[in-house]
Order: structure tokens, then sequence, then C-alpha cells
């Protein structure tokens, strides 16, 4: 059986994808408020590495540009933002059908839409007081087609 990476098109899939919710969050008056202090010039392609690692692809997210502690620490210290991450899960759902996985296509829709809807509302959002309390060494959580590997 396919990774969920490799039926989310592999790489230019994510690519894709992460291109086309990057570009809905930035038109979103509510979640372009994460990015207003800015972000990587590689943002896309470094989300897009990151998921695909999680989703059984390869780790170049790790071996080049760090490790789940730092990303869930760019997600940290900010408060709750319960409605930026309603939004920002809209966004990701929209983005897949912009990408053109939708609903009658089968099973990666709804796997896609549960990864991020749970990394946006349990990983990202679990240290909302300060990045400092994120753990060291955290690894990228691992999903497939049966939800969370433990």
């Amino acid at each position: 059986m396919q990774s969920v990476y490799e039926a989310a098109g592999g790489e230019a899939g994510l690519l894709r994808l992460a291109a086309a919710w990057h570009s809905r969050v930035m038109a979103d008056e509510v979640v372009s408020h994460a990015f207003s202090h800015g972000f990587h010039p590689q943002h896309t392609e470094r989300l897009a590495a990151y998921w695909a690692e999680a989703l059984g692809g390869p780790t170049a997210f790790s071996e080049m540009d760090g490790d789940e502690t730092s990303v869930v620490r760019l997600h940290s210290g900010n408060g709750p933002h319960d409605e930026m991450d309603r939004r920002a899960i809209a966004c990701f759902d929209q983005a897949l059908t912009d990408v053109g996985l939708r609903v009658e296509q089968g099973p990666v829709r709804q796997v896609l839409h549960d990864y991020f809807a749970w990394a946006t509302i349990t990983t990202m959002s679990r240290y909302h007081e300060s990045a400092d309390d994120v753990p060291p060494r955290l690894s990228i959580p691992h999903w497939s087609w049966d939800g969370l590997q433990e």
C-alpha cells in the first residue's frame, strides 16, 4: 500500500498543497496575522518538506531544517488562538480543493485533513504560555492511513 505521502502526490504534490495553503492563509484576515512578523523565504518548501516527513516521505526536513521542537517553538508562546486554528484548518481544506484533492477522490483528502487538524489543535497549540516550555528533541510525529503512529 502506498504511503499518504505518495497518495498526496509526493514532493511535488505537497509543494503545491503548501503553496495553496500559504496563499489561502495570507488572504485570510485572521490567519495572516500569524505571518505579520514575516516568515522564512522558503516557508512553502520547508512546510512541504515537513509534511512529507510526517506523512511517510523523505526525512529532508529533519536532516536540513530542524526538528519537531523547532517547529513547535515557532508556534508557541502566543496564547490561545482557537479562531485562528479553525480558520487555518478551513484554509487547508480549501487548499486541498485548490490542488484537485476533492472529497469524491478517495480517502487521501480525509487523511490529510485529519492530520492537519490534529497537528494544528494539538502539537502546534500545546504551549500557549511560552516557547521555552517546549521540550527538547521532539520527533516529528508520523501519520499514516490509520492516523498517528505511536
